[in-house]
This record gives structure tokens, sequence and C-alpha cells, in this order.
């Protein structure tokens, strides 16, 4: 009896001492583990960071090598398609703009539509647009748009005017505004955008179905 119990407690020491180190094995690894895991994902985060600053550093190389040069959109001619004057019932112009597009860039671009308004004394009596469109570099693209102005555009007041301006005239005074907004691409990469506000004064003969002159301001701003 003694020998059997003897056996028994040195075999429950055993026990005890095997899972000990089996617990303190399981823990090793577990510690062993989570000290990968952290460093599997420090090095994922410094990998990240360098390709996002190496991009950086690539799009910022290719800006200062291509050097991009804000682009030039204008107003090139206005050519009138209809004239209908049977006042005070109707009064009617449609008219095209031409305007020309042109690309120094190496590069590009992308221009987003653009509406333009056109004002008769100070009111808005029309409204053109010119659909976006791809310019490749160093080209330029003439676009156009087809404006109509009515008498439910024209108040009473001006309504009069226009017609005199047409049939006594033969001059008639309007206003060309818009912004247009591109991107230049460089290899897959777009930039930010760059508006170009267009501001043209121009003066249309009735008679002579085109334009008489012109005046026009620019302004690039980078958004």
């Amino acid at each position: 009896m003694w020998v059997l119990h003897t056996n028994t407690i040195s075999s429950s020491s055993s026990f005890i001492t095997t899972t000990t180190t089996t617990i303190t094995m399981t823990t090793h690894y577990t510690s062993s583990s989570s000290a990968s895991i952290k460093g599997c994902c420090c090095c994922l985060i410094l990998l990240f960071s360098f390709l996002l600053l190496l991009s950086l550093a690539i799009i910022l190389i290719l800006v200062l090598a291509i050097k991009p040069k804000t682009p030039h959109f204008t107003l090139q001619q206005v050519t009138i398609n209809s004239i209908n004057l049977n006042p005070p019932t109707t009064v009617s112009l449609v008219f095209t703009i031409l305007f020309t597009a042109k690309n120094d860039n190496i590069a590009g671009i992308k221009y987003t539509d653009s509406t333009f308004t056109i004002l008769y004394r100070g009111v808005p009596v029309g409204r053109g647009v010119v659909r976006g469109f791809y310019q490749a570099a160093h080209s330029q693209k003439n676009v156009q748009t087809i404006v109509s102005v009515d008498r439910n555009n024209l108040l009473a007041a001006d309504a009069d005017s226009f017609v005199r301006d047409v049939t006594v005239y033969d001059r008639v005074e309007l206003r060309v505004m818009g912004d247009v907004s591109a991107k230049i691409r460089i290899i897959g990469i777009t930039s930010p955008a760059v508006q170009v506000s267009l501001d043209c004064a121009i003066v249309i003969s009735p008679s002579k179905q085109s334009l008489v002159s012109k005046q026009c301001g620019f302004d690039g701003l980078q958004v």
C-alpha cells in the first residue's frame, strides 16, 4: 500500500511539472507571435510611408521638369446664325461663338464642361455650354457653342433697345463671361485643377453677321 501511494504522488508531481512546462512554452510562443505581428505591422507602415514619399517626390520632379503652363482659352469668332425681328412679338438672335484652346505643355490637358453667360446691358440674356474634351500636348483645338437670345430673356426696355441696335445702329454690344477648368495629365497622374476666367466685351454686326470687335481679359487661378 505504501509503495502504491508513493507512485501515485510521484505521477501527480510529474503531471504538474509537465503541465507547468507546457503553459510556460505556450506563453512564450504567444508573446513571440505578438511581437512578430507588431514587427510586421511596423514594416508595412514604413513601406507604405516610403512608397507615398517616393510618389510625391516623383510627382514633384515631374512638375518641376515639365513646368506646367496655364492653358490658353480665347474667344476667336462670333457668327450670327439667324435674326428674327418682328416687334413686339418676335425678337430673337441666334449666334455661334468659336473658342480656341491652346496647350503649350508637353503633357495633355483634360477640360471639364464650361458654361458661358451672355449679357446685354448687364442683364443675362443667354447661355452657352462647351462640353469637356481632351487636348493633346503642343496642340490647338477649336470648340464652339450656340447661343440663343429671344424676347423672353430681355426686359421690355432692353427689348426695344436691342431692336434699335440691330435695325438702326447695326451694332449689338454683348459681354461673354465664364470659367474654364482644366487638369494637366502626366503619365496617368492628374494635376490639381487650373481655372481660367474668361471675360470678353464683344460687338457684332447683324448686317455683316460677324464679329466687329472684341476686348478680352483673362485670369488664371490655381484651385
